[in-house]
């Protein structure tokens, strides 16, 4: 089900709290020399798309939200971004329209890393308004960090930007939007912790080109079978969100027998 394409009186009639309402968010930011600037959106809507297939009648997708926390990016160019506080109050406005209709299962599946911490606030503002609710979030890469790391090739097991991954899940999703020509290792990489402490650099501080790891080890191929493991994994993880029970008490969680 898609939200934008269904009719008020339809979602009015659904089952609420057994409906798992999926938000991807994403960016529009700079994404190294060979990435379109819409590869965070291209990857987390295709991803979001998938699943909601996978589950016709139990996920109820939301139009991706593209506009990012992408101000790190900014001294490259071609980056759209909004505010920290700005992006915060956004999700917590989808967040508060969605529960004020009754739906009771959030999930904000997140494409790109900026967004995590905000997600994160946002998260915990709604909790504490409606703890009744399921309120979940988190990047698709987490939730398939051991596919991910079995099939990169690279030193770097995770996602980057603009890097093996990304260009392995574009060249298997747009080929077309790919510059090959200008594909290549994006060099060493300049750390943001330091001794387990955070160090706030942006990506002009940090990458040569806006893109990090190997992009050069991508292939379309790869793509699939990324995709296709990240989309298995997420299904997993949805499954478990539309049985995990709801409630305001620690008793409403414990399992049968465990305290």
């Amino acid at each position: 089900m898609k939200f934008h394409e269904l009719t008020a009186p339809r979602i009015r009639a659904l089952e609420k709290p057994s409906v798992l309402v999926l938000v991807p968010i994403a960016a529009v930011e700079q994404h190294g020399p060979h990435l379109p600037t819409g590869t965070d959106t291209i990857i987390c809507t295709a991803i979001a798309e998938r699943i909601e297939q996978r589950f016709p009648h139990r996920v109820l997708l939301v139009p991706t939200v593209w506009l990012g926390a992408s101000a790190h990016h900014l001294r490259f160019g071609a980056t759209l971004s909004a505010e920290l506080e700005s992006f915060i109050h956004t999700l917590k406005d989808i967040g508060r329209s969605l529960l004020d209709q009754g739906f009771r299962r959030l999930l904000f599946l997140n494409g790109h890393g900026g967004n995590v911490d905000p997600l994160h606030v946002a998260l915990r503002v709604l909790n504490a308004e409606c703890p009744e609710a399921l309120l979940a979030g988190g990047s698709y890469w987490s939730v398939a960090a051991k596919v991910i790391a079995s099939l990169l090739e690279g030193e770097h097991k995770d996602v980057g930007h603009a890097c093996e991954l990304e260009t392995s899940l574009i060249m298997h999703l747009r080929p077309e939007l790919v510059d090959g020509e200008r594909v290549r290792d994006a060099g060493y990489l300049v750390p943001n912790v330091i001794d387990g402490l955070f160090v706030a650099r942006d990506m002009r501080q940090r990458t040569r080109e806006g893109a990090t790891g190997r992009p050069d080890l991508a292939s379309a191929e790869k793509g699939r079978r990324l995709f296709d493991g990240i989309v298995e994994a997420l299904a997993a993880t949805v499954e478990r969100l539309l049985t995990e029970p709801l409630g305001t008490e620690y008793s409403d969680f414990v399992p049968a027998g465990s305290e």
